[in-house]
């Protein structure tokens, strides 16, 4: 699990970029069609706040009691006639009242018991995507407005170990890679690695393989986006953003069929 230091400043660094983003976007950015198919950017931000707004002084005591996401639901409809500044202001508001309970969280408070959108878990682990579901929303909202983004750092790492820890999951079943194959991914950057993928009787992420069937080569954004089913894999296979060598059928299927979740 991700240490307190690492949770707190990766949540704060998602609140900052989130209000950053807001500052300054005019009214047809605000109404313009994010990533996500049924939200428009204020969508987006209506959808972030208002789980936020869940969180606020909400600590766990059982992995299966979830925070009261009713309050979600009542930030929406109490943003509904505002105006962007207006709307921006509740926004931070919310965001202030979830920098102070950071402020006040133990170590001990992230191994609690708790519900996550994954299954039972703990508070940390809920925190991590949290953070995870930040750093995607938004690239909803910059990608299609064309605005820049920092996509290296904590909050970087934590998003790509959500996707690593399903790639057993995309691999085997998505993909259907056969036993006895194996696939790298080799991510150029801003998170720069390699991932392999061995199916040994069931598909697992491995450290390496002498010689890979596949080899897979894209950037980290690319990558994200297509496991979160964000982008057409179309758009980056004519880009060349992403590309294969090897079993070419198989690399094919692999670009085409990253996508976990939504």
């Amino acid at each position: 699990m991700t240490d307190l230091t690492t949770i707190r400043a990766a949540l704060e660094e998602s609140f900052d970029a989130l209000e950053a983003l807001g500052a300054d976007l005019t009214s047809a950015e605000w109404e313009a069609q994010s990533l996500c198919p049924e939200w428009t950017v204020r969508g987006v931000f209506e959808h972030l706040a208002g789980i936020e707004n869940a969180l606020v002084s909400w600590v766990p005591d059982a992995a299966n009691t979830p925070p009261p996401f009713g309050l979600a639901g009542t930030f929406v409809k109490e943003v509904a006639d505002l105006d962007a500044p207006a709307f921006m202001e509740s926004v931070r508001n919310v965001l202030a009242r979830r920098r102070q309970d950071l402020r006040v969280l133990r170590p001990s408070d992230l191994a609690r018991p708790s519900w996550t959108p994954v299954g039972p878990g703990t508070y940390g682990r809920f925190m991590e995507i949290r953070v995870f579901d930040f750093w995607v929303h938004e690239r909803d909202i910059s990608t299609p407005l064309a605005r820049s983004t920092d996509d290296t750092g904590a909050r970087a790492e934590l998003a790509l170990a959500e996707v690593e820890g399903s790639l057993g999951y995309i691999i085997g079943k998505k993909v259907g890679l056969p036993d006895g194959q194996s696939i790298v991914f080799h991510l150029s950057g801003p998170v720069a690695r390699d991932i392999t993928v061995a199916v040994d009787g069931r598909a697992r992420v491995v450290d390496a393989v002498p010689v890979a069937d596949v080899e897979i080569w894209t950037d980290t954004v690319t990558f994200i986006q297509l496991a979160c089913g964000r982008i057409n894999p179309q758009e980056p296979i004519d880009s060349g953003s992403i590309h294969w060598r090897g079993d070419a059928e198989a690399g094919e299927r692999a670009a085409r069929n990253l996508r976990f979740t939504m």
